[in-house]
């Protein structure tokens, strides 16, 4: 019998061994070449040589537990191999996973331990490999803590002692090399923490999962490379029409014939983008697709950050929805959060036995509000996991920004914590250092490594310079969304109209601060949830009030200087709260008897035209250029006059809106300069299901009017909101 240290045969048997490469597979021992294999329910093991084929030596079984080993006879420098292996009868030859050599390189592990790597998905998780002529796939983990990994899957009975990968301790990644593993396999690691204790974790780089309540990973291949064109980067720039329907794929649309189902990638590939084709939106924004498992987070619990959700088909089917956006001319935005994390025990949560992804201290690494952990932003394979991530869905699924989730909330180490709950920074603020850091290190990569791509915060707070350069001082996000506008106009227009000259402020307020951010006017999934009501709900009065309280608001919107986001659903005035499980009640505007809600779906498509085709609308959204009021006062009448200006001196827009049901006949307006101005758009149109009052075309008069010496005498319809462009006859 071979002399073997017993002691590393039970360890390798039991699944213990912590660095079973250094025992198992071809190694040279006091003189000899010998070959070790540990094959459960193996009856028989022969060593084959590749180069010839031949068989050299049968192994001999030291262990009744499946310990094989043998001596090379006249050999004594390492060669490639095969073992032929009879299990129950069955004779086959497989490939012995520990001769081959480390997958990772010197650079890669130094990079990867620096925390410099910016894309660490293209060393961890799964990655098809060919070594010494071999197919398999490369698995790599970051696990620093633990003291054993193991890949189990659907190709090893998912056994734990099989398959133990090896330690690269100069970065804490344990790797492996797998033969004969196939796309689409499901597996997890089976992690020995540094407790002993055993657990089996997602893989955090996967790039597919299983559908819930299934929570492993598959094996997937890394999606093909994505260049950014000039055309995406000026769709996305501060001075295009940008004009985003936000969308939950689960609920959009569904098949209540086909029990409820939700429709696939492939089929919201045609019927979605269809629609937003024909709505006119530039862009779509997705509330997270990243795997995650429970439906009624919407997404905002995620788990498998680098995996699109299974829920509606492979990452190749994700990736045909966004190539076909494109293909429409529509952006695709993904709604992205690298706040906070669920604590599944699959996870990321002690995912080695240590707080490697999240804080050690509740205090700064637990959410109260989300009952959701926190990652460290100080540390850098977590920044790394993150930012590799922002680069991963541009560079590799052609994504054209990232809405990034929950901004405030990585700000500030007291939001929603009271004293005593929260740690103060370095230098007793409360600021979070550690994230702001992150945020502008993330921003800082995605705009040189991909400055076609954009990045857009949700950010509820006066926190200064959210849309600013780093260099300047910034968090350097492109756009941030106007929370403050949002709340301000909406609680103006819950106002019975009556009471509304009491609350004129509400609308002229975000003008002030309008210009010192790069802001999108969000009327987002929050805003018809959790009690609050549709949007169409939230309007005073009688039906015919409500339809044109909200028609004169959204025309209002579109007008107002800032990027438009409009929640599904809102854009035909759906008269229910969204409910996430089913789907959005397009019976109201397929209803040909049901004329109200297609007028506000007519209206929203001509808002996305007219706001299209008019620079003044959008060139100079960021800057007191591109506006001018006529009248902020005219609080009697909750009248609200302004231009819109575009780059070109003749390039502007004149709207009025009118608040109140009253119309008001012979109504003078000054405007810049003489000529003839025409209606553009009317949110009164009977074609929207209004009234159809309105002016077609004014004539200005030499009569001096809000400090202009021209002016025009006009119509301003009940409720509702007109454009007038400008011509010189």
């Amino acid at each position: 019998m071979i002399p073997l240290d017993s002691a590393q045969i039970a360890a390798v048997c039991a699944g213990q061994h912590a660095d079973p490469f250094s025992f198992l597979g071809m190694h040279q021992h006091e003189g000899q070449l010998q070959v070790r294999a540990w094959l459960p329910a193996a009856s028989e093991c022969s060593l084959l040589e590749v180069k010839t084929g031949k068989v050299l030596a049968q192994l001999e079984r030291i262990d009744e537990r499946g310990f094989f080993a043998v001596v090379v006879p006249r050999r004594k420098n390492h060669f490639a191999y095969r073992l032929r292996v009879t299990w129950h009868g069955e004779t086959v030859d497989i490939e012995d996973p520990y001769r081959f050599p480390p997958v990772l390189g010197d650079m890669d592990l130094w990079l990867l331990g620096e925390g410099n790597q910016l894309r660490p998905y293209e060393r961890l998780g799964t990655h098809f490999r060919t070594i010494d002529g071999v197919e398999g796939v490369a698995f790599a983990v970051w696990a620093p803590n633990a003291r054993r990994v193991s890949v189990v899957g659907d190709f090893n009975y998912w056994d734990g002692r099989r398959h133990v990968m090896r330690l690269r301790r100069e970065c804490g990644v344990w790797e492996i090399f797998l033969p004969n593993v196939h796309e689409g396999q499901g597996y997890k690691y089976e992690i020995i923490d540094q407790h002993g204790a055993l657990q089996l974790k997602a893989d955090p780089y996967g790039f597919s999962a299983e559908m819930r309540p299934a929570t492993a990973s598959r094996v997937a291949r890394l999606p093909a490379w994505v260049e950014g064109t000039q055309t995406r980067k000026d769709a996305n720039a501060l001075n295009a029409p940008v004009s985003i329907y936000e969308v939950h794929l689960a609920s959009w649309r569904r098949r209540p014939e086909e029990g409820n189902r939700w429709l696939s990638y492939r089929e919201l590939a045609v019927e979605l983008i269809d629609y937003v084709k024909y709505m006119g939106f530039t862009h779509i924004e997705l509330l997270p697709v990243n795997e995650h498992p429970f439906d009624g987070s919407w997404g905002y619990q995620p788990l498998g950050l680098y995996a699109p959700t299974s829920r509606f088909g492979t990452p190749d089917d994700f990736r045909h929805l966004v190539q076909t956006a494109h293909e429409n001319g529509i952006g695709v935005i993904l709604d992205w959060v690298p706040g906070h994390f669920p604590t599944d025990t699959h996870g990321l949560a002690q995912f080695d036995g240590s707080h490697l992804y999240e804080h050690s201290d509740p205090r700064e690494g637990f959410h109260q509000d989300w009952n959701t952990l926190i990652y460290n932003f100080g540390r850098n394979e977590v920044r790394n996991y993150l930012i590799g991530n922002a680069l991963y869905w541009i560079e590799r699924y052609g994504i054209d920004g990232l809405r990034v989730d929950a901004v405030a909330s990585m700000l500030y180490r007291d939001y929603s914590r009271k004293d005593g709950e929260w740690i103060p920074n370095q230098f007793g603020g409360r600021e979070n250092l550690e994230a702001i850091d992150f945020m502008r290190r993330m921003n800082e990569v995605v705009g040189v490594e991909r400055p076609e791509a954009i990045t857009l915060a949700e950010e509820s707070t006066a926190f200064p310079s959210v849309s600013r350069p780093p260099a300047m001082g910034g968090l350097g996000f492109h756009y941030k969304w106007n929370m403050g506008w949002m709340n301000d106009t909406l609680r103006y227009m819950q106002q019975d109209p009556v009471h509304r000259k009491y609350h004129h402020h509400h609308m002229t307020f975000g003008l002030v601060y309008a210009f010192s951010e790069n802001f999108v006017l969000p009327i987002s999934h929050d805003e018809v949830v959790h009690g609050k009501g549709s949007m169409l709900a939230k309007m005073p009065g009688d039906c015919w009030q409500q339809f044109a309280n909200l028609r004169a608001y959204y025309a209002y919107m579109w007008a107002h200087p800032g990027k438009k986001l409009l929640f599904m659903g809102c854009e035909f005035a759906q008269g229910r709260e969204w409910n996430h499980d089913t789907s959005l009640d397009w019976h109201l505007v397929d209803d040909p008897e049901n004329g109200w809600h297609r007028g506000v779906q007519h209206l929203v498509r001509d808002l996305n035209r007219v706001y299209r085709d008019s620079p003044a609308l959008y060139q100079i959204d960021f800057d007191h250029r591109g506006f001018e009021w006529i009248s902020h006062d005219d609080a009697d009448n909750s009248i609200f006059s302004f231009i819109r200006k575009g780059e070109a001196e003749d390039e502007f827009i004149i709207v009025v809106s009118n608040f109140t049901p009253v119309p008001r006949h012979g109504y003078r307006l000054g405007v810049p300069r003489a000529g003839v101005y025409t209606e553009v758009l009317n949110s009164d149109s009977e074609y929207y299901g209004g009234s159809n009052t309105g002016n077609l075309k004014l004539a200005s008069e030499g009569i001096a009017a809000h400090a202009r010496a021209d002016s025009v005498c006009m119509t301003i319809p009940p409720l509702a909101a007109v454009y007038l462009r400008w011509s010189a006859e």
